[in-house]
């Protein structure tokens, strides 16, 4: 296992840069995921992937593999990939609610399949209640559907804790369509704080003030919202031009029109700037507004995480340590801060850490190999260090914790024979090493 413990030694496969979208999407799937789990034990991490005596994946690991390809098609934007992969897995565990039917309703929706998404989003209200980020679809379908009381109600729900920014302008706009306008000023005027650069909510605010026979304010909204849809149209030619430079590899040409998309006051257009870089390869150039997009929102798990990533692809380990460390304070149970923060810690040789934030990453995606692989050679590497010490109970400790992550792979059972060996245990270590060697013929090892 040589090989593989080197290679795990790079960040996982599926720690990527997230776009503005991506990121508040998975954002609200793994905080939902998270609420879920003191009422809904069967919902949460499951236990590490088993494969069977034949060597073949249980129907949980089946199950783990078809969530973990689903939730790579979602960041893809591949919503009908997503779809057959979580009802695989809802297939062969119907009790994933959360981690399968959750974002199966949301990969519905995105394809435009209202009766198929509204389906499932009330399988999963009925199970973990009024949950803001149900709440939020349920009054996204209730809107194209024209049910605008029904759309208050679930939006009203929503925006105690919005997974979206875009909450509070479809709240305000339900209310304008139900004929509520001070209600839907209130909120409309919300929405602006909270997306000022939406060219929608300026241009609602102008019918709103029309019908309120406000003539100068309406005419000022209408205005806003026009110079708004303007800037998107320009940015929306840059990032054409732009995207074409890089992939053509004429960086510094690219960098020439790329930088006009920066706006120092605009952190979705900053994130959509570091982001291009980023999935070209060019991370010197997606440091400077993945920065200031993280000093705009401190408190937003994506950005810190986008410029952590940033930091490593650049082998500045010790800066990203620090927003992914704050971060976790805030949200410690979301997958890829936990992932990468075991990725920077292992590159800074602080092994116990990394141990420890791995593990947590693992249960939180046990679908994820690159998470997997990565534990599995820090365990190895605290199990021998034990060993060392003749710290045998945390040897024993580490090497299961390998054997879990990794059950159809020999050497953590060769390590505890060996280990029992040295400690008097004869019986635990013939044990160990027929299975260690009942694996390596599965497999094709040799001792």
């Amino acid at each position: 296992m040589r090989g593989k413990a080197q290679t795990a030694k790079s960040i996982p496969p599926g720690i990527r840069i997230l776009n503005a979208r991506a990121s508040l999407l998975l954002l609200a799937l793994a905080v939902a995921i998270a609420a879920g789990k003191p009422a809904f034990p069967q919902t949460a991490a499951q236990p590490p992937a088993e494969v069977s005596a034949a060597g073949q994946p249980t129907t949980s690991a089946a199950a783990e593999a078809h969530l973990s390809r689903g939730y790579d098609a979602l960041k893809q934007d591949q919503y009908t990939v997503a779809v057959d992969e979580f009802r695989a897995a809802l297939g062969l565990d119907p009790t994933l609610v959360l981690r399968g039917r959750f974002p199966l309703a949301v990969a519905l929706f995105e394809m435009h399949k209202s009766e198929d998404a509204r389906r499932e989003l009330e399988a999963v209200r009925q199970a973990v209640g009024d949950h803001p980020n149900v709440m939020y679809y349920l009054g996204r379908l209730d809107l194209l559907d024209h049910k605008f009381s029904d759309a208050i109600r679930h939006f009203t729900k929503a925006v105690v804790k919005p997974p979206f920014s875009d909450t509070f302008y479809y709240l305000g706009y339900a209310y304008f369509r139900q004929g509520d306008l001070p209600a839907a000023e209130k909120w409309l005027k919300q929405a602006e704080v909270a997306t000022p650069h939406d060219s929608r909510v300026p241009y609602q605010l102008g019918f709103v003030y029309r019908q309120k026979g406000l003539k100068t304010e309406s005419d000022a909204a209408f205005a806003k919202a026009e110079q708004l849809r303007r800037r998107d149209a320009e940015e929306a030619r840059i990032q054409g031009e732009c995207v074409q430079k890089l992939d053509q590899g004429l960086r510094q040409e690219a960098h020439a029109v790329c930088d006009q998309l920066y706006d120092a006051s605009d952190g979705d257009r900053l994130t959509t700037l570091g982001t291009l870089y980023g999935q070209h390869g060019d991370y010197e150039a997606a440091l400077k507004p993945l920065r200031r997009a993280a000093e705009l929102s401190p408190q937003s798990p994506q950005t810190q995480f986008n410029l952590a990533l940033v930091y490593f692809q650049l082998n500045r380990f010790q800066e990203a340590r620090a927003p992914l460390h704050n971060a976790l304070q805030r949200w410690p149970d979301l997958f890829q801060l936990n992932a990468l923060y075991g990725s920077v810690l292992w590159k800074l040789g602080e092994e116990l850490p990394a141990y420890q934030a791995l593990r947590h990453a693992h249960e939180l995606g046990p679908g994820d190999s690159g998470t997997a692989d990565l534990l599995y050679s820090v365990s190895l590497g605290l199990a021998a260090n034990s060993q060392k010490l003749h710290h045998y109970s945390d040897a024993l400790q580490y090497c299961e914790q390998a054997a879990n992550v990794r059950p159809a792979e020999p050497e953590p059972h060769r390590r505890m024979a060996r280990i029992y060996a040295l400690t008097g245990r004869p019986a635990q270590a013939g044990a160990e090493q027929k299975q260690a060697d009942r694996l390596a013929q599965n497999a094709g090892h040799h001792p």
